[in-house]
């Protein structure tokens, strides 16, 4: 038995020898595998197709140092013909929608032992005021006519979204997962509320977006909140994806896109892939699908299209939530959240291009590159111009060719 048992080691042992001595066609097996998810992994090669729809871009500026690797997702504000736009290092511009030129500028003043300020998010725009976030958790307020500083205040965490103004006072969802409110004239606190955050989390944060009488707050455990604005108290919570998992990193479910009210229904996606749509009075879901992902929505009369963690856009039956459509053409090419131009929906990729894909089937319709850096921010549009912002800190606007 025990010579049987010897026998079939050196047998192994020979087959491996053999195997691994000169057979290069099992070493050709490994690397085709290694090779194969290799090339999964990567970003998919961008496909030539015939366009059918035509693009021009209408004017571009650089708006300061952009925030490269930090990854706070800087995107512009418009509002009354004017876009509002921050970069890391370079102030706040006022620029004009049509023309692209520089209607005032701000930048802060260089003060003594002190590092300069680093403006994160994008600016946030109402009543007569632009305002602005920071690293170290300062808050600036401008006046939107000129550019004129107004005040400052503190919070107790970075401040990486845009801020939201109304009814008086100034809302800031800092990093901690606080919301502050801050008088709209002064700067003083009137009231906070706080949120315990998951042990990991996403970067990023979705900016506040104000109802009637309520402020609409992504979480970073996959829930979305409504507070009131009066006195900051929950008026209801909503979970939109569960932080189910093994791991930490299995677990994060962030809503870092910005939840869009649309009447009053509230459209929300998180990082875990799913949308959700919820009645605004009263949190109750109306649908729920698995698909979307944190980068948030975009919507027509008919549909929600969102885009997912691993490169796929989709649109949705806005009633329903049923997918109609879907592209993976784009996969891996870490997309933005979605825009909607015309009868187009356009997403942004890690390279700097801008894809229109056709609302009702999500045919590749046109192509342009904005750059050659990496596009973070949700796309956003007004006046019918596409307005995207990279993470050097150039703005570019396009518009649809007539």
């Amino acid at each position: 038995m025990k010579h049987m048992v010897m026998i079939k080691r050196v047998a192994t042992l020979v087959l491996l020898g053999v195997a691994l001595s000169g057979c290069t066609t099992v070493k050709g097996w490994f690397a085709g595998k290694d090779a194969a998810a290799k090339k999964a992994l990567e970003p998919a090669e961008l496909v030539k197709f015939e366009p059918t729809a035509k693009v021009d871009r209408l004017w571009s500026v650089n708006v300061g140092k952009g925030e490269r690797r930090i990854g706070v997702r800087q995107g512009p504000t418009v509002a009354d013909g004017r876009v509002y736009a921050a970069a890391i290092y370079g102030g706040v511009h006022a620029i004009d929608l049509q023309t692209g030129k520089k209607v005032w500028t701000w930048e802060p003043a260089k003060e003594k032992k002190k590092p300069k300020l680093r403006l994160s998010g994008g600016p946030g725009v109402g009543d007569g005021l632009v305002v602005i976030g920071t690293l170290d958790g300062q808050v600036i307020a401008l006046g939107a006519e000129d550019g004129a500083e107004k005040w400052r205040a503190k919070v107790p965490g970075e401040v990486i979204a845009a801020p939201a103004v109304g009814q008086g006072m100034v809302f800031v969802r800092s990093n901690d997962g606080r919301v502050t409110a801050l008088d709209a004239d002064n700067g003083t606190q009137r009231w906070f509320n706080p949120r315990e955050l998951p042990a990991l989390t996403v970067r990023g944060n979705a900016a506040v977006v104000t109802g009637p009488g309520v402020l609409f707050v992504g979480n970073d455990d996959g829930s979305v909140s409504a507070l009131a604005m009066t006195d900051g108290r929950t008026v209801w919570d909503q979970m939109v994806a569960n932080g189910e998992g093994r791991t930490e990193l299995e677990r994060m479910s962030d809503v870092d896109g910005a939840p869009v009210l649309e009447g009053n229904t509230l459209f929300v996606g998180s990082f875990k892939n799913q949308t959700m749509a919820i009645e605004g009075p009263t949190g109750r879901p109306l649908w729920t699908r698995d698909h979307g992902g944190a980068g948030g929505v975009a919507l027509t009369s008919g549909n929600v299209f969102v885009t997912d963690n691993k490169g796929g856009v989709f649109g949705l039956d806005k009633n329903s939530g049923s997918a109609m459509w879907s592209q993976t053409a784009l996969a891996r090419r870490s997309l933005t959240g979605p825009a909607v131009q015309g009868d187009y929906v356009v997403v942004g990729d890690y390279k700097g291009y801008l894809h229109w894909l056709r609302t009702d089937n999500g045919e590749l319709a046109a192509r342009a590159k904005s750059g050659g850096d990496a596009l973070l921010a949700q796309p956003v549009t007004a006046d019918g111009i596409l307005l995207v912002q990279n993470v050097d800190g150039k703005l570019t606007a396009f518009r649809l060719a007539q």
